[in-house]
């Protein structure tokens, strides 16, 4: 995995860019944060979660009917769908809410695009039974209701944004003035791998258990390593646990998707947001530029350092996918294989189907099918309709 010194630099990305008082917070959880994941109980612990409540390991999946449709590699689905709430989010939201209740917090915030991650916390905060706000674009509230009421369900108060576009960036926005104000009580359980050090590092590190299950798997079926792996991406936390246990194996392609109409890593430039520096897409005057995706947890002008690191050293490939393309896909692997997969995973199935077609029958695709498309379905049956 690629390695990263105390301040969370990958090459000139990551870092923390912050107020004194809350470099301060970020300081005390890096050092717990530091001091708990290598601890056998918080290990144990947190693989309970995972297996009891979770429900991992999740299958890896052949998709066999698209594979014999498309034609070339063979394409096997990571199925985070298969989780608890739905999507890969509960992964990094259990291992976060067991370290906010070792560092003794007594409120818990959020900040959420599509829901998932918003979803995931008012899951993790109702079985631990802390109290929880969640931020989420007013925009996207709207286009996901659904959630909004799962949020509601599970205990958790969630505030619309109505700054800036009401949509994922001014969630995170809003909820780092939350942190700032309140930061003695509260613990920010930060969605994706952005933000300052050490929340980056931490969510890989949560999530990478999405690459330890697919590399073990894909051995057992295949006797050998993927030929390609791919994620979609917009702040970066499936991709990054979807690469993680393959940074080192060199003959292993990494593949990211990003929606062209937000396509921060493949258009933008280096640039400080949220506290990170990262590859952000500008406007003429230098400040975050208005984004636009059918997938709101792609819809984000930002991405995670160590993406902007791997674009830059050439790790990994960074491809985009139109929403109708990925409007396209949606219905493919729900016809094709009875799958309905998310919008935002959508964008890399979109993409597979494409690579596959370039690749030889005895190569092997996996592709991170990182949520469910049930809260989604009431979007696009809309957008057909108008």
């Amino acid at each position: 995995m690629t390695e990263n010194n105390q301040n969370g630099l990958f090459g000139e990305f990551g870092g923390s860019y912050v107020p004194e008082n809350l470099q301060t917070v970020l300081d005390g959880l890096a050092e717990a944060f530091e001091t708990h994941k290598d601890d056998p109980d918080f290990k144990e612990e947190f693989r309970y979660y995972l297996r009891e409540y979770v429900g991992r390991e999740n299958p890896l999946t052949f998709a066999q009917n698209l594979t014999k449709k498309i034609g070339g590699a063979k394409i096997y689905l990571k199925r985070e769908d298969l989780n608890h709430t739905g999507a890969h989010k509960i992964n990094n939201a259990i291992g976060q809410i067991l370290l906010a209740k070792r560092m003794g917090a007594t409120r818990v915030i959020a900040e959420t695009g599509a829901g998932q991650h918003g979803v995931a916390t008012a899951t993790a905060c109702a079985m631990f039974d802390i109290p929880c706000t969640i931020y989420m674009g007013k925009h996207d509230t709207e286009r996901q209701a659904l959630n909004v009421f799962r949020m509601e369900l599970l205990g958790a108060k969630v505030v619309p944004v109505e700054a800036g576009q009401g949509r994922l960036k001014d969630a995170v926005d809003a909820a780092l003035g939350d942190l700032i104000e309140n930061y003695q009580t509260t613990f920010y359980l930060l969605g994706s791998a952005v933000g300052p050090h050490p929340f980056p590092t931490m969510v890989k590190h949560f999530q990478s258990i999405i690459s330890e299950e697919s590399k073990k798997q894909i051995i057992e079926k295949e006797g050998k390593l993927p030929t390609a792996v791919v994620a979609c991406i917009g702040g970066g936390s499936n991709a990054i646990g979807s690469f993680a246990h393959y940074i080192d194996e060199e003959n292993v392609r990494l593949i990211g998707v990003e929606p062209k109409e937000a396509a921060s890593i493949t258009e933008g430039v280096p640039a400080v947001i949220h506290g990170f520096k990262c590859l952000t897409l500008l406007n003429e005057d230098g400040e975050p530029a208005p984004t636009h995706s059918i997938a709101a947890g792609l819809d984000y002008p930002g991405i995670g350092p160590e993406h902007s690191h791997f674009k830059t050293t050439g790790r990994a490939e960074y491809v985009t996918i139109t929403g109708e393309e990925a409007l396209k896909a949606f219905r493919e692997l729900s016809r094709v294989e009875g799958i309905i997969p998310a919008l935002e995973s959508s964008h890399a199935i979109a993409y597979t189907l494409r690579l596959a077609k370039e690749l030889a029958e005895d190569d092997v695709i996996i592709v991170n099918l990182s949520g469910r498309g049930d809260k989604d379905v009431d979007q696009v049956y809309k957008m057909e309709r108008e």
